[in-house]
């Protein structure tokens, strides 16, 4: 259960986090959309774990999310530039790929194809 503090961390993250993805979107994630979806982040506030959904026309999100991953120090940079008067500490940043729409999708495919 997250405390009240975690919770509004992590709506500030996943707010900020949402609006550095839309306004920078060619260098960090190559023009691919890419949907904060959730954040977990510890008791301690210094590490939060974001889950992100890619939405690429192509369909190559393992390259979107590796670069994602390489321009998390970035990421983290410019998130600190928004919260930085906010949170003492900015936690650092993992990416993981939220697939919870695809296991929907995955889902509803099986109950219609029967």
């Amino acid at each position: 259960m997250d405390s009240t503090r975690q919770q509004k961390v992590s709506r500030l993250l996943q707010k900020d986090l949402a609006d550095i993805f839309q306004k920078e979107a060619v260098t960090l994630c190559g023009g691919a959309l890419v949907s904060v979806t959730i954040v977990r982040v510890a008791p301690d506030l210094s590490f939060a774990k974001v889950y992100i959904s890619i939405f690429v026309p192509g369909g190559n999100t393992a390259s979107v999310f590796a670069l994602v991953q390489k321009n998390t120090k970035k990421i983290r940079t410019l998130l600190a530039q928004r919260v930085g008067k906010q949170l003492r500490i900015v936690p650092e940043l993992v990416f993981a790929i939220d697939d919870s729409l695809d296991y929907i999708e995955h889902i509803d495919n099986l109950l219609h194809t029967k």
